[in-house]
């Protein structure tokens, strides 16, 4: 694939990590930046290492959002054909505006059509711009195909603002080639804990507040790396024994400063401009083994939260604390380290890079790359309490697969236990149900143009399991879902592969005649419990119709699939384990849940008629059953005629 990068922030070499990655994976990357820019205070010059397909571009004006590049080699490298316009700048920028106009005028005066275009967006305030670049950012944003953004709250301010295309968060790279841990410091009892700070001496990034906590307690020494406007309040500080003052660090420096410390805090601050975008001194200092204490504050959560301490910000007392307990509390630092170097691993450019591929090829094709290097899927599960399941569910595939839990149950141990495995954890603030909950971690997607594992809470499956389900699935063309033979605690099988419910089938299993109903190949559905989607199919059919609050929302998708000429099958030879039902202590609950879904799905796709006709075979058979039939099965019986007279879907309402 050919990609035509603009960034002028790759006028920095780390910087350009993403796209040398990029080219290992095969992509012919060409990038134009700045010629020089302003980084931390000092003027870089762009200096392209030697056969680096890098060209420094003449700029106009210093601001990110306010310059403009010399419009005549934009101009030139837009008559080249691209598979894909990487625009790494903001939506709202003059530059960005710049490309789009010169994309737009090229594919008008030459022969080619105008690639796809790929944004790039930090900005997590819900700000409302000024006229011109409130106009501006919205033709942006119904331009792109696909925009990456570097936490999640841009990706929801920007899909409010009305982006069109794919919206996905890719973190800020790290090179874990110089980003390694060294020994861990070893403190005898007494010895002072060593406190870190890396980067600009600023108001807004809380320097004075960790001085203050610094201050509270003697046990807290505190070093400090880097430069800006408060420099002076920290060199007032510094004459005291217990602050150190280094000036600005990079590279092997910095790596060997984290190494010194035995954490390293990131106090940011709330204001009304600004708020922490991603936090990158949090993930550098992951991967040199040491811990983090942050702020709760803006992209913070993101990067830390599960592998590290949050505080509240601005509070010195509770960061105060929070540095005490990782130098003090027996056996905290360890488990920090052990889950801050899951959270590094996942920021590698290594890893951003297949994130940033997987967003490419569904810009331009709307699906992962075919059979041999099929991108590997993303794991899904809605969680609604049940840590200890999840956390067995998880397991298995932490540090393999990219895992997103949505937890409609919205519990600290649920995230906690996500972001020790390595996953995102999304809180959609409601429980919405199982189709609610899927739709939301789709829209949040960390690799938009990869398959889905939709994994229950209650289900375990091995991760080459789940390679031996890609494959099998890519195998057979117009599969959109497969799914593994299943067993339960016990060991004992458990039916996956169902015929679609029917008026007609309602009645073979009214009369007792059900085991006559065949499931065709393909034709039948599979259970959603440990079922795989293909991106393709997702991309036709749509995600799952939140009306089914719970059961037979996979039902409902594999029948639309089949309607649109895609098949199911099971794949013989793999095994997944499934609990069932365990994730809820509600028999009579559930077992409402389970027809009122029927019900809907029967009224969707067989109209009020058809649902007469089924309802009335389960009411005939449970009547005759009731009479028939002994004890606990008669008993069953009447409750399945009282709920089928009553109706299921109002029965249902009365049990919420």
């Amino acid at each position: 694939m050919r990609v035509l990068r603009v960034s002028h922030s790759a006028v920095v070499d780390a910087w350009r990590e993403r796209e040398r990655e990029l080219r290992a994976l095969g992509h012919d990357v060409r990038t134009l930046s700045a010629r020089a820019w302003d980084e931390g205070g000092r003027r870089v010059p762009l200096e392209p290492r030697p056969g680096e397909p890098v060209r420094g571009v003449r700029t106009f004006g210093t601001h990110p959002a306010l310059f403009v590049y010399s419009p005549g080699p934009l101009w030139r490298a837009l008559g080249e054909r691209w598979d894909v316009l990487d625009v790494h700048e903001e939506p709202f920028a003059l530059a960005t505006a710049e490309v789009l106009v010169l994309r737009r005028l090229r594919a008008l005066t030459g022969r080619r059509p105008a690639p796809p275009v790929v944004l790039y967006s930090a900005q997590n305030l819900d700000k409302r711009y000024p006229w011109p670049f409130r106009r501006l950012e919205r033709r942006a944003l119904r331009t792109a195909a696909g925009i990456h953004v570097c936490n999640d709250r841009a990706g929801q301010i920007l899909r409010r603002k009305g982006a069109h295309g794919v919206v996905t968060t890719v973190p800020l790279g790290v090179n874990l080639a110089d980003l390694h841990p060294g020994e861990p410091r070893s403190r005898a009892a007494g010895d002072p804990v060593r406190v870190g700070y890396a980067g600009r001496l600023a108001p807004h990034k809380g320097v004075t507040v960790l001085l203050e906590a610094v201050a509270g307690d003697d046990r807290l020494h505190l070093d400090v790396a880097g430069d800006g406007p408060d420099r002076a309040a920290v060199e007032r500080a510094a004459r005291g024994a217990r602050v150190r003052l280094h000036g600005a660090l990079s590279g092997p420096g910095l790596a060997d400063f984290y190494r010194s410390l035995d954490v390293l805090a990131v106090p940011s601050l709330d204001t009304p401009g600004w708020v922490e975008q991603f936090g990158r001194v949090a993930v550098e200092a992951m991967a040199c083994g040491v811990p983090v204490v942050a702020s709760d504050s803006g992209a913070l959560p993101d990067v830390v939260g599960g592998a590290g301490i949050l505080v509240p910000p601005g509070d010195a007392a509770a960061l105060r604390d929070a540095l005490l307990r990782v130098g003090t509390e027996p056996g905290l630092a360890r488990r920090l380290r052990t889950a801050g170097a899951r959270r590094a691993a996942s920021c590698s450019w290594a890893q951003v890079a297949r994130q940033q591929d997987a967003l490419y090829r569904a810009v331009v094709t709307g699906t992962a790359s075919p059979a041999e290097g099929v991108v590997p899927p993303e794991v899904v599960v809605v969680a609604y309490g049940s840590p200890d399941l999840l956390r067995a569910a998880l397991e298995p595939l932490a540090g393999t697969y990219l895992l997103t839990v949505v937890d409609n149950s919205s519990l600290p141990r649920v995230r906690e236990i996500t972001e020790l495995a390595g996953g995102r954890y999304l809180d959609p603030g409601r429980n919405g149900g199982f189709a609610a909950g899927v739709n939301h971690a789709l829209a949040h997607r960390q690799a938009p143009g990869a398959d889905v594992l939709l994994l229950n809470p209650d289900a375990v499956v091995a991760p080459e399991d789940v390679l031996a389900l890609q494959r099998a699935l890519h195998a057979a063309p117009g599969t959109a879902s497969v799914g593994p033979r299943q067993v339960d605690e016990h060991g004992v099988p458990a039916r996956v592969a169902w015929p679609f419910p029917s008026p007609a089938g309602s009645w073979l299993e009214a009369v007792g005649l059900g085991r006559l109903r065949r499931t065709p190949a393909g034709r039948s559905f599979v259970v959603g419990s440990v079922l795989l989607l293909r991106a393709e199919a997702l991309a036709e059919v749509g995600g799952l119709d939140e009306r089914f609050f719970l059961y037979a929302e996979e039902t409902d998708w594999a029948y639309r699939a089949v309607r649109a000429g895609w098949r199911h099958a099971v794949v013989d030879g793999v095994r997944a384990t499934h609990v069932g039902g365990a994730t809820s202590s509600d028999p009579a609950a559930r077992e409402a849940f389970f027809h009122a879904s029927q019900e809907r799905y029967l009224r969707k796709h067989h109209g009020t008629a058809g649902w007469a006709v089924a309802r009335g075979a389960v009411v005939a058979g449970s009547a005759v059953r009731a009479l028939v039939l002994p004890g606990d099965r008669a008993r069953e019986a009447r409750r399945r005629l009282r709920l089928y007279l009553r109706g299921p879907v109002r029965a249902e309402a009365g049990t919420a």
